[in-house]
């Protein structure tokens, strides 16, 4: 209820309609969605990625696979319990064009995992 509640007073003081909230939010940390990709082994995709990127990131955390984050983006990148997939999410601080950057470049990255 007081989440409902928070939400009714910023539409109120702001005059925006909730959609309109929720697309500003989104323009502040544009995101690739859950992407999806079968590998033969996802597990060494993990370690590839885990050695490229552990150098340069701010904050590695492995609580739900591998997620790191960089000072104007972040990515995690996991494996389904239930296939040879990993899945990929990746956000930027309000630069579509270097979340799809990055996006790209973990892509290639796993390609011939």
């Amino acid at each position: 209820m007081i989440p409902w509640l928070l939400v009714a007073g910023i539409m109120s003081s702001s005059g925006k309609p909730l959609s309109e909230l929720v697309n500003d939010r989104m323009k502040l940390f544009p995101c690739s969605g859950e992407i999806n990709r079968k590998l033969t082994d996802p597990r060494g995709a993990l370690e590839v990625i885990r050695e490229h990127y552990s150098a340069d990131a701010l904050c590695v955390d492995e609580t739900d696979g591998l997620s790191f984050e960089f000072t104007d983006w972040r990515f995690n990148l996991r494996m389904s319990n239930t296939e040879p997939v990993i899945r990929l999410n990746v956000e930027s601080r309000g630069d579509p064009a270097l979340m799809t950057k990055q996006t790209d470049e973990i892509l290639a990255l796993l390609k011939d995992q």
